[in-house]
């Protein structure tokens, strides 16, 4: 693992040492993309271009309207994706990609800002660049010091960070972001609440302290969402049993009639509110020393908190 721990080692140096190095033309590069209400074209070729199109994703992804251009393909028309003083991002390790240099003379007439993430501040492409950002302090890490290693990841970093001041200059909430993601996982985390994946009260199971453990055990199977919630006349919270507490009372006891709800269940369990985003009840579940699988809902009712539901995991994931 020695070339592993080494290579990590380097490229995460080189990350933390952008600001003090890269600074200053990374706060031009952000003047000349925050001054322009248009998109903002990223252009690479091999490896670099792989890296520009994850910048453009990134920018994209925030709202900031954002196109990779594929060098080669640029002149056999797509071209046609510039309006008029279209900031470009051209990332180049070497500074003298041949496709990328046929390009600027275009970019110019279309009255293009150029960006150059470069490993060459001395370059051709630097040359005729508006603002370089000169990446050569990152030096490759692999054993022959040749992949694009070290370069990509700073490359990478440096698109990251110009992301996140244009997120921050303009504003962008996690209502905005959600609304540029509205499948998956992300967009429900974001954009659908508790309520929207919960099993209501009336499909749950429901017991009360005084229920025996083969009541409760009837009462799960009946309504098998892993948990039964632990409540009073009036729906108020008391408890919750879960499968597991279920199993560890089977392995202390052979007379299942003789233990009581009571005894077995957690009191003041961890519970969610009915309107929380789905995010939070993610990372309610997840983010502790132990994994939880269920979650009491809970909402006023009447003026008065009161249990209306159960969310499982699983259906946050499912939903």
């Amino acid at each position: 693992m020695k070339h592993a721990e080494y290579l990590l080692g380097v490229e995460s140096n080189a990350i933390g040492n952008i600001i003090s190095v890269a600074g200053q033309s990374m706060q031009l590069a952000i003047d000349v993309l925050l001054g322009h209400g248009g998109k903002i074209v990223i252009c690479g070729m091999g490896k670099s271009g792989h890296i520009a199109r994850k910048v453009a994703a990134t920018f994209t992804s925030i709202g900031q309207q954002a196109v990779f251009l594929h060098p080669s393909e640029a002149v056999h028309g797509d071209l046609g994706v510039y309006s008029p003083g279209d900031p470009t991002i051209l990332i180049s390790k070497s500074g003298t990609t041949d496709e990328l240099l046929r390009l600027i003379p275009t970019l110019k007439a279309f009255d293009s800002k150029i960006i150059a993430i470069v490993g060459n501040p001395r370059s051709p492409i630097a040359e005729f660049a508006d603002v370089v950002i000169d990446i050569s302090f990152a030096k490759e890490a692999d054993p022959l010091g040749i992949v694009p290693t070290t370069s990509a990841i700073v490359s990478l970093a440096i698109g990251d960070a110009l992301a996140a001041e244009i997120m921050h200059a303009r504003g962008v909430t996690k209502v905005d972001f959600a609304r540029f993601h509205p499948a998956g996982q992300l967009g429900r985390n974001l954009l659908l609440c508790v309520g929207d994946a919960m099993a209501k009260i009336e499909n749950c199971a429901r017991v009360s302290p005084e229920n025996t453990l083969r009541e409760t055990v009837v009462e799960m199977t009946k309504y098998p969402l892993g948990a039964a919630l632990v409540i009073d006349g009036e729906n108020f919270l008391l408890g919750i049993v879960t499968d597991g507490d279920i199993r560890r009372s089977l392995q202390t006891t052979v007379n299942i009639d003789a233990l009581c709800v009571e005894s077995i269940m957690t009191k003041a369990p961890k519970t969610i509110f009915l309107s929380a985003p789905l995010g939070d009840a993610i990372e309610m579940m997840e983010s502790g020393e132990s994994q939880i699988s269920v979650l009491p809902v809970l909402d006023k009712v009447e003026g008065k908190m009161r249990t209306v539901g159960l969310l499982r995991l699983h259906d946050v994931y499912r939903h």
